[in-house]
């Protein structure tokens, strides 16, 4: 690529792309725009140099634009442009599968591929509920969530989410869904570095679900190991496994929404890992391929697999699927990042960073309108005080103030500014981040 100087094309006309989760009018007045990656940075179409504090949106979490992985998409682009996995396949999603089930704890043992965490998301509740129904419990069709939970975008998602705007424009959703409540409280464990000490007994929540809609027609539990969209809670000490401990007493599955936290957001391949938690089900997306080709799936338990493989051998064991489930290109991206993830150690170096990062960002504690800061392996938020009458205002201006005048890209849940750089972020990035933060912080008080 050229210097960073360059100049790149510059659309004329915003009007036409109805932009995602983002308030199209305010952006399309001052837009904030990119043209160009590299490592940890972006570029935008001026050529001016951007520091990615979010890992785009958690998923690059190798850094942008890495050699090996562009080579292997483009070569794969060149060898096999597409195939079909129905009733076809091609090798690498052979060799990648295997490579997932290696790196899951336990009997995770079988991957179903789709395309995004959303698609994910629903396919594990899918194959929760025909689970049942194959195993002779068809009346478990109850699905249950927490809120301040997200699950991605589908109807299934955002029935079993519960981050209020995601849902309540769209109806009723699906029925028979229920929710656990959120395990924060900030009062008890603002400004805690890591798992708090306090929640626990969130889980038992559990228990009250069954005793008011029985065991029998509950299916499932989704929850993410460590909430992310939400504003990055971590799970109370304890409170993943008495999960476990509760779903196992009464024959539901429990699924880990890990599209976020697996490939090494918390410093293990998976959550699951870190919290010693081995669930029916994980979920997975962005880092698999870190961004850069869309790729989700999910990881499933040897004895939930071999339910499903009953009957004649000619016979469709279970009907789902999306049309680029396990596509090559997808494939051979993820192969190259799982290699980068393992030559580079960057589990391992998330691992080694948490504290000096856990300690920049509590630096920031006592700043202008700053309530709360939670960090967990290399992710971190920041709660800001809400303008009376005007919620997630001062949060977007942060975001505006960042990049405009800070080069540094940001991440907004209301009012809650998150960052989660990629993992090859260096000491002197992490105050570079924490620098800029505090200065963005301090413009919009």
């Amino acid at each position: 690529m050229p210097a960073a100087t360059s100049r790149a094309e510059v659309p004329n006309d915003l009007a036409a792309f109805w932009m995602p989760f983002t308030p199209n009018r305010a952006f399309k007045k001052r837009p904030r725009l990119i043209a160009r990656s590299k490592d940890m940075h972006y570029y935008t179409p001026e050529g001016r140099e951007i520091l990615d504090a979010t890992a785009a949106l958690w998923c690059c979490n190798a850094g942008h634009n890495r050699a090996t992985i562009v080579r292997a998409i483009q070569e794969q682009a060149a060898e096999l442009d597409f195939s079909p996995t129905f009733q076809f396949a091609h090798p690498k999603a052979f060799a990648l599968s295997a490579r997932i089930a290696a790196l899951a704890p336990g009997d995770l043992d079988h991957v179903f591929f789709c395309n995004s965490g959303s698609e994910a998301a629903d396919t594990a509740l899918k194959i929760a509920l025909a689970f049942h129904n194959v195993t002779g419990n068809a009346s478990r069709q109850r699905l249950i969530g927490r809120e301040r939970g997200y699950h991605g975008v589908g109807f299934g998602g955002i029935s079993v989410g519960g981050m209020v705007n995601n849902r309540k424009f769209f109806g009723t959703l699906l029925a028979g869904a229920d929710h656990l409540p959120s395990t924060y409280d900030r009062e008890r464990q603002a400004f805690t570095k890591g798992e708090p000490e306090y929640g626990a007994h969130f889980a038992d929540e559990l228990e009250k679900l069954v005793a008011l809609h029985d065991s029998s027609t509950i299916a499932a539990v989704i929850v993410e190991p460590m909430a992310g969209s939400t504003g990055v809670l971590p799970p109370p000490k304890g409170y993943l496994k008495r999960l476990r401990e509760i779903c196992d007493k009464y024959g539901i599955l429990l699924i880990f929404d890990e599209v976020i936290t697996g490939f090494g957001r918390l410093g293990f391949a998976f959550a699951a890992e870190r919290y010693g938690v081995i669930p029916d089900m994980i979920t997975f997306a962005k880092g698999v391929t870190s961004g850069t080709v869309p790729m989700g799936g999910v990881i499933v338990r040897k004895h939930i697999h071999d339910a499903f493989m009953k009957g004649p051998d000619h016979a469709i064991e279970l009907f789902h699927g999306y049309t680029y489930s396990g596509h090559p290109l997808a494939c051979a991206a993820a192969l190259a990042t799982l290699d980068v993830y393992r030559d580079e150690k960057l589990f391992e170096r998330v691992a080694e960073l948490e504290p000096k990062w856990c300690d920049a960002l509590m630096s920031l504690k006592g700043l202008p309108n700053v309530v709360d800061i939670r960090c967990v392996g290399l992710t971190g938020a920041i709660d800001l005080a809400a303008i009376p009458g005007s919620a997630g205002l001062r949060g977007y201006k942060a975001l505006e103030h960042s990049f405009h005048e800070e080069g540094i890209m940001l991440r907004l849940s209301g009012d809650t500014i998150e960052l989660t750089p990629p993992f090859i972020i260096s000491e002197n990035q992490i105050g570079e981040i924490v620098d800029k933060v505090g200065r963005s912080i301090k413009a919009v008080a």
